[in-house]
């Protein structure tokens, strides 16, 4: 029994890793879609793009290792979440295909109502995937109704409830907080100007929709302050987690983009942290908590974790060092030649 309880909290803390490293990774590349329409000419657009273009597609690879990796490990929960959350998911799926559509197709053509259709398309589809990102995050911490076959028994229009829409509007500033101090680093004037001017912005949404997210999250979600109270873990993340987004306009000030972005990406991690210890051992939260999917209920057999946590313990120090070789050769500013997008 150790054994087994092992191993299930080791697969949610290593598909909670993989989903945060996804949101870490195509966060910032969203974040630029989302701002992609407020640059001011042709060119600015272009080089936003190519910002993110060498690893765009290397992002959301890691969306697809996060499905694989609950399938596997927790299949009632990807059964639950994949099948009677269709729609939503297609929706996110569209979203994240037109993105890549326009990447690719936007400077096939000089035409201006051509580069117009494209650079709406990426900044829709950015919005729309962060957007629905958040809500479907809302709605596993606020609680789903599940019917006794572990069936999600509402619609979509059900999911668009007050709070989860709440945390669907902060991942959007979140993620445009994260895109913009990344933009920083990778473009010069003008567009640097520009982004500058971006990044406070962005930084006081955020933070406005992070404040009201937590507040509304102790006001919804009692079982939040009495975790706080029994996890302390879930309190030193909070005040970490705090600490990092508190520092991003800290640095931003002093000049320091690169602490600032550093920041950010602790900032991303411990947000996703904070709902990964408030909800275990659930995955899926439930309005009736007798019908929540937890590590333990939804898990696959002892051996099929076993077996997969010798798989991961190969395959991730694999990707890791493919995704940083992938940045270290992409570093640096951005400038167009005759190969860019």
């Amino acid at each position: 029994m150790t054994a087994m309880i092992d191993l299930n909290t080791l697969w949610f803390v290593l598909v909670g890793a993989i989903f945060a490293g996804y949101a870490l990774l195509d966060g910032f590349d969203l974040g630029v879609g989302a701002l992609h329409l407020f640059a001011s000419s042709d060119e600015e657009r272009r080089l936003m793009l190519n910002a993110i273009g060498p690893v765009w597609d290397g992002n959301e690879v890691w969306l697809v290792v996060g499905g694989g990796a609950l399938f596997a490990a927790f299949p009632r929960v990807y059964a639950t979440v994949f099948t009677d959350f269709y729609l939503a998911i297609m929706l996110i799926l569209f979203a994240l295909v037109f993105r890549g559509l326009a990447i690719e197709f936007r400077s096939q053509q000089p035409m201006r109502w051509w580069r117009g259709l494209w650079d709406i398309s990426f900044c829709a589809g950015s919005l729309t995937a962060a957007m629905l990102m958040g809500v479907a995050l809302g709605n596993l911490i606020i609680g789903i109704s599940i019917d006794a076959r572990g069936e999600y028994a509402a619609s979509l229009l059900d999911m668009l409830r007050p709070y989860p829409l709440l945390t669907g509007v902060t991942t959007v500033a979140l993620f445009a907080m994260h895109g913009a101090i990344y933009l920083a680093l990778r473009v010069e004037d003008p567009l640097l100007a520009q982004v500058s001017r971006w990044i406070p912005r962005t930084i006081a949404i955020f933070v406005v929709c992070y404040v009201a997210t937590s507040l509304a999250t102790f006001r919804l979600v009692p079982a939040m302050g009495a975790h706080m109270l029994g996890r302390p873990l879930l309190a030193g993340v909070l005040l970490l987690t705090a600490l990092a987004i508190l520092n991003v306009p800290r640095e931003i000030y002093r000049g320091r983009t690169w602490p600032a972005f550093i920041s950010s990406c602790f900032a991303v991690i411990g947000l996703l942290s904070l709902v990964g210890i408030r909800m275990y051992p659930e995955l899926v939260n439930a309005t009736e908590p007798a019908r929540a999917l937890t590590i333990y209920n939804a898990a696959s057999t002892t051996g099929t974790l076993r077996r997969m946590a010798y798989m991961a313990a190969l395959a991730a120090p694999l990707a890791i060092l493919y995704t940083l070789n992938l940045y270290r050769t992409f570093s640096g500013k951005v400038r167009l030649d005759t190969t860019s997008y």
